[in-house]
């Protein structure tokens, strides 16, 4: 027994050793505040971005920030002799008598970067094109929309122009989605257009208010954000719920693994930042552009400022009782707005370089001193790290890297008192997003 708990502490040790890659920093280094700002403030000076608003101008309203948005994406398109591909994907909404008042065409300003060996694999990150006032339904009025979310369609656009530079083996979509604010109508649409599509969405990582680093509680926090996750898929089956019901699972969906690989990566390369996972779809009340994704059984997480500012954001431009309302420029710090894109960036180089997850996961050894796992064979793969954690830890704190092999077997640990999860590891030491074991090795 006794080499069996050194055993343990030499694997443990290994995750302090986790492989870095140079290219990594330099995509951090890469990301401009200037350049966010420069997007942000052209966005805001649209007036209103509403849903709703007026389509003809070229000036001010919806129609004329999407296009300025594609033309964007088009801009960094030729300066990467055209890696990436740029259209509108759009869906017609009907009146709903509640937040859609009269029908609406809902447009998407999709840019796939096209990925080399793994094309049909996506990995996206969006912001979110639209804004509003007060009242949701008021589509004439000035609503700049600087944080919420100019913010994280600027972030979007920047991650572009620095991403563009590089060839990866998954695929990666940049997106501005419209409808949030009047029910998640882009969102939807274009989820059911991938569903269509046939396309695997490794995840979407939803950006929704990246740039205010001072709450109404007077709190000032420039490091830390929340990365928002819900803990098993809504579309899982009654076999998958009673299964959960015994050998766990309950905070190990795919989106949950999402929000931890996030966790991991900022750690690993920007750890002067303060990642926190929180365990909710979202905040109370509240509705956010990964949910449309989550609803149809893709992995999808929130990442957004730590300390919201209400009187800035769904709010008339005012000044009431000595509090000046809106949601305007002055009010959005770029240089956070610059980290939070950062992380945006390295996570979907980091995955877009990595081979797919392993699927089949299952695991067995109960009634053992051993936790055995064994998964289907992942192309491109050059090993694999099993992890483990202790049930109540929300980051896997151990691994064991294996090679050539589909199969293996952890010796003297009660799989009991853990959870398991593998990843894949290319030969560049990218990995896979982990996969929670969803089978049992029956002992024969």
């Amino acid at each position: 027994m006794k080499q069996y708990i050194l055993l343990i502490a030499f694997l443990s040790f290994g995750i302090a050793q986790a492989q870095t890659d140079t290219r990594i920093y330099d995509i951090i280094n890469n990301v401009s505040a200037e350049r966010i700002k420069n997007d942000i403030t052209k966005l805001a000076n649209f007036g209103t971005r509403h849903t709703l608003s007026d389509t003809v101008s070229n000036t001010r309203g919806i129609g004329a920030a999407r296009r300025w948005i594609k033309s964007e994406f088009d801009k960094i398109s030729k300066e990467c002799n055209s890696c990436l591909d740029v259209f509108y994907q759009k869906d017609l909404v009907k009146k709903d008598g509640r937040r859609i008042v009269r029908d609406v065409m809902v447009v998407n300003v999709v840019a796939i970067q096209k990925g080399t060996k793994n094309p049909n694999n996506f990995i996206i990150m969006s912001g979110d094109i639209d804004s509003r006032v007060s009242n949701a339904n008021d589509f004439t009025s000035d609503s700049p929309g600087a944080n919420d979310n100019a913010s994280g369609m600027a972030g979007a656009i920047e991650a572009a122009r620095v991403l563009s530079k590089y060839k990866f083996e998954n695929s990666i979509i940049y997106v501005g989605l419209s409808g949030e604010e009047q029910g998640l109508y882009g969102g939807r649409g274009l989820a059911a257009y991938a569903k269509e599509k046939g396309w695997n969405i490794i995840g979407i990582m939803n950006n929704d208010m990246i740039g205010n680093i001072k709450g109404v509680d007077g709190v000032i926090d420039n490091r830390t954000f929340r990365i928002f996750s819900e803990p098993v898929p809504s579309t899982e089956s009654e076999r998958q719920r009673r299964s959960r019901r015994f050998y766990g699972g309950e905070v190990d969906g795919i989106s949950r693994q999402l929000a931890r690989y996030i966790h991991k990566t900022t750690k690993t390369y920007m750890p002067e930042m303060n990642p926190k996972m929180i365990y909710r779809l979202d905040r109370f009340g509240r509705g956010g552009h990964h949910r449309p994704f989550n609803d149809v059984g893709f992995a999808g997480i929130r990442i957004m400022e730590a300390h919201e500012n209400y009187t800035q954001q769904h709010q008339d431009i005012r000044t009431e009782n000595g509090i000046e309302y809106g949601d305007k420029i002055k009010f959005v710090n770029f240089d956070y707005a610059k980290k939070l894109t950062a992380v945006n960036a390295i996570n979907l180089a980091s995955i877009a370089w990595a081979p797919p997850s392993p699927k089949n996961v299952q695991i067995g050894g109960i009634v053992q001193a051993s936790a055995k796992l064994k998964w289907d064979k992942v192309k491109g793969a050059k090993g694999y790290k099993i992890y483990w954690r202790d049930t109540t830890s929300p980051t896997w704190d151990n691994y064991q890297y294996v090679e050539d092999v589909t199969e293996f077997t952890l010796k003297g640990i009660v799989i009991d008192n853990f959870f398991f999860g593998v990843s894949a590891v290319g030969s560049n030491g990218h990995e896979s997003i982990v996969t929670f074991p969803s089978g049992i090795i029956r002992n024969r």
